[in-house]
């Protein structure tokens, strides 16, 4: 058996005892879900907060003091204007009370009241109309000028009568629009980052656990380190593709389990390169992987604790945001230079690569970023094993040196 065989062997052991440690466990299982729980507390946090925005909305109002005669008209008007909208509280709910006393005061006293929350308050002749409002009733005071002009043209009108019956139809797309494709790019950049930063964060986790348990010492005493930091490295990826597998199953499948009209969304979302791209963003999410995890593992094994560690981490972390906010824009701005340069740049390449793909329909230039790509990430992990072997071995230079000493 040659040395690389040998050698090879030694770190796909070490790659299986890392995966089965990992995965089975109960542990992982929570890893695997953790996704879910933090959608979950999202989705409590802005139910929470569309509550609390809800009840004071319900209670807002807007307000015209106007004539017995007129409250129809404005009611009917105030109805076909709320259509225009999405919502029917994108406006305050609309109050007509007749005139009584001075209309100044009255729209003065309105702001006072204690049962409703009077956003703006309109009175006077609808074609000169006096408009009160708060500070950030901006809106709403424009929506009361509105309002006052089309009821005038009603009244000229005859009355607020439809003069015209459109016919909608739904078309769909057959290709994505330029948005949906930007919003990919932008997902596939941000898909990236998510997976990297969580799951290449777990190496480091696992690394300081060996080092505390004085793990790792023992594995170089039976293997060479070179074996044990490739066979980490490739155990972690393995973990790491079993995360990647479970949920993009889930996500490819999420449509199919929504209700009908739901998963219009999905539908304007789309790629340039089409069916390519899945295969693309694994390809793209290995090579982040493999850099981030390398660096990770190089510099993990140089720290003696956990506080250490967490030092470490840090830059890295706002590393890669960096990296993130340079793709986003990237993704934004296809074919800028600041996206040329993100799509060099080896460790931000990945993101905005993937994002290219969303974005362009050339397939060649995906061939040369994997081929650059790999280089740097032979480059990383050659630097990143010697940075690897230091560490252990510096755990115990004072052995050795009480050895060389004694000899």
């Amino acid at each position: 058996m040659s040395h690389f065989r040998h050698a090879a062997r030694q770190a796909l052991t070490i790659a299986r005892r890392d995966f089965t440690a990992t995965v089975m466990t109960p542990t992982f299982l929570l890893f695997l879900l953790s996704p879910l729980f933090m959608i979950g507390f999202g989705i409590v946090g802005s139910l929470s907060a569309s509550t609390a925005a809800s009840g004071g909305e319900e209670r807002q109002r807007i307000v015209v003091i106007a004539a017995p005669e007129q409250a129809a008209t404005l009611v009917a008007v105030d109805r076909q204007m709320r259509g225009i909208f999405s919502r029917a509280s994108v406006r305050p709910e609309l109050s007509v009370e007749p005139p009584a006393g001075k209309p100044a005061d009255q729209a003065r006293a309105l702001f006072d009241r204690k049962d409703v929350e009077v956003a703006a308050a309109l009175y006077g002749p609808l074609d000169r109309p006096h408009i009160l409002r708060t500070p950030g009733a901006y809106a709403e005071a424009s929506y009361l000028a509105q309002l006052a002009e089309q009821t005038l043209r009603a009244e000229k009108a005859g009355g607020p009568v439809e003069l015209s019956r459109p016919d909608t139809q739904v078309i769909g797309r057959v290709e994505a629009t330029s948005s949906g494709k930007s919003q990919a790019a932008y997902f596939a950049a941000l898909g990236i980052f998510f997976l990297t930063l969580m799951l290449s964060g777990q190496v480091v986790g696992a690394m300081a656990e060996e080092r505390s348990n004085k793990v790792i010492e023992v594995l170089a005493a039976a293997v060479p380190l070179e074996s044990v930091f490739f066979g980490k490295l490739i155990g972690a990826f393995g973990s790491a593709l079993l995360f990647v597998g479970f949920w993009f199953t889930l996500l490819v499948n999420l449509p199919k389990l929504l209700p009908p009209g739901t998963g219009v969304f999905f539908d304007e979302l789309g790629t340039a390169v089409g069916p390519v791209f899945p295969l693309l963003f694994v390809a793209y999410f290995t090579m982040a992987y493999m850099l981030q995890s390398a660096v990770f593992l190089g510099l993990g094994s140089l720290a003696s604790s956990q506080r250490e560690i967490q030092m470490l981490s840090l830059p890295i972390t706002i590393f890669q945001f960096a990296m993130l906010g340079w793709s986003s824009y990237a993704a934004g701005h296809a074919g800028s230079w600041i996206a040329v340069a993100a799509e060099i740049f080896p460790f931000s390449s990945p993101l905005a690569m993937a994002a290219r793909a969303a974005n362009s329909p050339e397939l060649w230039p995906h061939l040369l970023a994997i081929a650059w790509q790999g280089l740097w990430v032979a480059i990383t992990v050659t630097f990143a094993a010697r940075l690897f072997r230091r560490g252990v071995l510096k755990s115990g230079s004072p052995k050795r040196r009480s050895k060389r000493k004694a000899a």
